[in-house]
């Protein structure tokens, strides 16, 4: 016995030397690491590194590697030194611009992005948290709170519009979103999603059973599964807010039966748009139609596209008698009400066959693409990156693995053989330089919907930006021309141009089918809720020539390799600027 006990006792010393030797090994190599790390940083911050060692990069450069999550949503000023890489060859002046320098240019471009986009990674989080809390606000909640009811996600109650914010969202928030479409009501589910209507839910449930706490707002209760808070938007506000968002969409010839081709009518003597309008918004339609003294409510139709409009002065003895020639002829308003036939989305619900990419040079309206594929299809779009602002606003395929293949196509803005090979087919999406530059110019300082001041606009940055970017746009395509294995190439301006032809070409490529009605929903939802409102002048030109003849070689480089491959080359308003 007493053996046995010494054997024991023996084993369990080594043992406790062994533990000890490995802890103290751990510990050992995570000190390394960490040394390792801080050094990097250290070689990172400090202005004297040798040229051979470091190369000054601007801010915006983030576009052409593997590692954009397209997080970068807020660089800092000044350049950055990125440790390690040589610094990029400058060819001979007779071999720039060609495809194959471009191509070489684009692959050094992309190791830099990556080794950038480490660095930057470890100041993105309080750079995010920093935003949260200048966001969130505990304002007064501006309706009157209507109780807890029950929903129905196959059949919703709430069908108006519907927005989503998924770390920013209050009771507030998604009052005011509903009060400026005009609608009465707003329900708040799963503490992130807020859902606009005219009509209460007809089942109310428990109170206790709506336990989601808001996103943005500790202490406030934003729904539950399968529950809405439900609040009455207040009256005044929504009423101020009618007459303001009331959109007039042209004189369009009236279709032959207006009863068959509107679901609700009004004939109301010295009616005015502000009536109609109402009427319309009140029974959840997009759009309010005037002949005369009838008011008619529905939607973009086949019988009724709002293609082709008619002279303006074609509708001008409306108001008088619809039986006259001028009452062949109608008005029509947009109301603040969202045409929702499309909103509906979801994941696909097997895994696709064919693994798609949506490919862009950044600032060429990848995010309008995807809005536009999304509601045309139905079904998410994923991205190779994660963009929290984008999935805050209802993307939600941004959080979805780029791989899992569960949504319909890809977005992406890499280019090299590896990248690209991965992919089965690919919408290519080509826009002007000029207008891709400045919009994720615009990006990178004032974020999806902002501007970049004109102090970026006339700093160093800016011609740092178009040196670098200018010739990833061009090996962009060039890359993708030559290894994509299958192809549609689509012109932005195209597409802005004739929406529906093209954008039904699309979704026939991403081999899917589409109604007639849907198309045209997508149409009279065609900005999204990333477009810029407007175009904010400036009083200056920001292109100098040396750029524009830069702009200009790359601009004829990517047309001659489109045509090479039996494409259509470039439109004609690229060249020359």
């Amino acid at each position: 016995m007493a053996k046995a006990f010494f054997r024991l006792q023996k084993f369990l010393r080594r043992t406790q030397f062994l533990l000890f030797f490995l802890t103290a090994a751990y510990l050992m190599a995570g000190s390394l690491l960490l040394l390792q790390r801080t050094r990097l940083v250290i070689q990172q911050g400090s202005r004297g590194t040798s040229a051979n060692q470091a190369l000054p990069v601007p801010d915006g450069m983030a576009g052409a590697g593997v590692a954009e999550p397209r997080t970068l949503q807020n660089p800092r000023p000044g350049p950055r030194l990125l440790v390690g890489m040589d610094a990029l060859q400058e060819p001979a002046p007779d071999q720039r611009h060609s495809p194959r320098w471009l191509v070489s240019r684009n692959s050094e471009l992309r190791q830099l992005r990556r080794r950038w986009f480490h660095r930057f990674i470890g100041d993105q989080e309080p750079m995010q948290t920093a935003g949260f809390k200048a966001m969130k606000h505990a304002a007064e909640h501006k309706g009157t709170y209507v109780g807890c009811f029950s929903d129905d996600s196959r059949e919703r109650t709430l069908k108006g519009a519907v927005f989503y914010d998924l770390r920013k969202m209050t009771v507030s928030h998604c009052q005011e979103a509903c009060a400026e479409r005009a609608y009465t009501y707003a329900g708040l589910a799963y503490g992130a999603e807020c859902y606009c209507g005219n009509k209460l839910p007809a089942s109310a449930s428990k109170p206790e059973e709506c336990n989601s706490e808001c996103k943005g707002e500790k202490g406030s209760v934003c729904g539950g599964v399968n529950r809405l808070s439900v609040y009455r938007v207040e009256e005044s506000r929504g009423g101020a807010r009618r007459r303001r968002n009331v959109i007039y969409r042209g004189c369009f010839r009236a279709p032959e039966n207006l009863t068959d081709t509107f679901p609700a009518s009004l004939i109301q003597p010295n009616l005015t748009v502000e009536m109609c309008s109402e009427f319309c918004s009140k029974k959840e339609f997009p759009l309010a139609v005037i002949r005369g003294r009838e008011c008619y409510c529905g939607y973009p139709t086949g019988r009724f596209p709002l293609h082709g409009g008619a002279d303006g002065l074609l509708c001008s003895g409306t108001h008088n008698a619809s039986s006259t020639a001028e009452g062949r002829y109608c008005r029509v308003y947009q109301t603040p009400v969202q045409d929702t036939r499309c909103t509906d989305r979801k994941f696909l619900t097997t895994k696709s066959k064919v693994f798609v990419a949506l490919s862009s040079f950044p600032g060429a309206g990848n995010t309008w693409a995807r809005h536009l594929i999304e509601h045309a299809t139905g079904y998410y779009t994923g991205s190779y990156y994660f963009d929290g602002a984008l999935y805050n606003k209802g993307f939600k395929g941004e959080k979805d693995h780029w791989r899992s293949r569960r949504t319909i196509c890809v977005k992406t803005h890499e280019s090299g053989k590896t990248e690209i090979e991965m992919f089965d087919s690919a919408i290519l999406l080509i826009r002007n330089p000029y207008k891709s530059l400045m919009a994720e110019f615009n990006r990178k300082y004032a974020g999806h919907l902002g501007y970049a001041t004109d102090r970026n606009w006339k700093s160093k940055e800016w011609p740092d930006f178009v040196n670098s970017y200018a010739s990833w746009w061009a090996s962009h395509v060039l890359d993708w021309l030559k290894y994509g294995k299958r192809l549609l190439v689509v012109h932005y301006e195209d597409l802005k141009q004739s929406l529906i032809p093209k954008l039904k070409e699309m979704v026939e490529f991403l081999n899917m089918t589409v109604t007639e009605d849907r198309l045209l929903c997508v149409e009279n939802n065609r900005d999204g809720n990333f477009k810029r409102s407007g175009a904010k002048q400036k009083d200056f030109e920001p292109f100098t020539q040396e750029m524009k003849d830069l702009i200009n070689r790359y601009i004829l480089t990517v047309d001659e390799a489109l045509r090479g491959r039996n494409f259509t080359g470039l439109p004609r308003e690229y060249v020359p600027r």
